[in-house]
């Protein structure tokens, strides 16, 4: 019996796994869609469609599934007609939450996210009820093995970033919104292809969680990545290493 157990244990893991990647392919596919409809079909002169496609390839779509969402952008017809809704809302604890979407249907997708607040005693606000919260910003991110600090910090400056930040894993290179695809594109011709590259929200104070909290808005962060609609969530939290031991217990 434990083996069975064991057995359907991991096939339900996996299965879980494979329907979430599935679900993010569906987001990388309808981001690009996007970026093409909205600019040029063009990775080359459409700064998000590059974005867009060099966060898909990270997540190791294939060059013809890529192809194929630039094509239906393009294509007669034009297909679904998404746009961009931005939703904001405070979970359990008081936490500030931001929630972006690509949707072709605004009350079922407002409807979605205000009964995923509701369901985990959050409560979903008005447009910059918590965006003053945060500061926007444009993150690009290499493997520690693409410079040394020194070189990648210099590189940010001379590129006109705000910041760079390195450790054994990770260059994290920040900048204003404004000057992100200058920068991005700066560093891509020294350094080659980033890890990352993508605008974020980024909090200015955090809440810490003790147990119960952390649960409920871990399952609301779920609930809301888990939507379609959901192309990006951002939330101002902080769980202590001591709670995320126990709750991992």
């Amino acid at each position: 019996m434990a083996g069975h157990s064991q057995f359907k244990n991991i096939m339900h893991r996996k299965g879980a796994q494979d329907a979430r990647r599935a679900r993010h392919f569906a987001k990388f596919i309808r981001e690009i869609t996007v970026s093409a409809r909205q600019g040029l079909p063009d990775p080359a002169s459409n700064p998000r469609l590059r974005a867009a496609m060099t966060a898909a390839r990270q997540a190791n779509m294939s060059k013809d599934t890529i192809d194929r969402a630039i094509k239906k952008a393009t294509g007669a017809g034009g297909g679904e007609d998404y746009v961009e809704v931005r939703y904001e809302g405070y979970g359990p604890g008081g936490v500030a939450v931001i929630v972006e979407a690509l949707t072709d249907n605004r009350n079922r997708t407002a409807s979605d996210i205000r009964s995923a607040f509701s369901k985990q005693g959050g409560a979903l606000g008005e447009t910059n009820s918590v965006s003053f919260m945060f500061n926007r910003l444009g993150v690009i991110r290499y493997p520690a093995a693409a410079a040394s600090p020194d070189d990648m910090l210099d590189a940010a400056i001379e590129a006109g970033a705000d910041n760079a930040e390195s450790d054994e894993e990770a260059h994290e290179v920040t900048c204003a919104v404004e000057d992100f695809f200058a920068v991005r594109d700066a560093l891509e011709a020294r350094f080659g292809e980033p890890e990352s590259a993508r605008l974020d929200w980024r909090p200015t104070t955090t809440v810490v969680m003790d147990e119960e909290r952390a649960t409920s808005l871990l399952k609301l962060l779920d609930v809301l990545e888990d939507n379609d609609d959901v192309q990006n969530v951002y939330a101002n939290f902080e769980i202590p290493d001591a709670v995320m031991a126990r709750m991992s217990a």
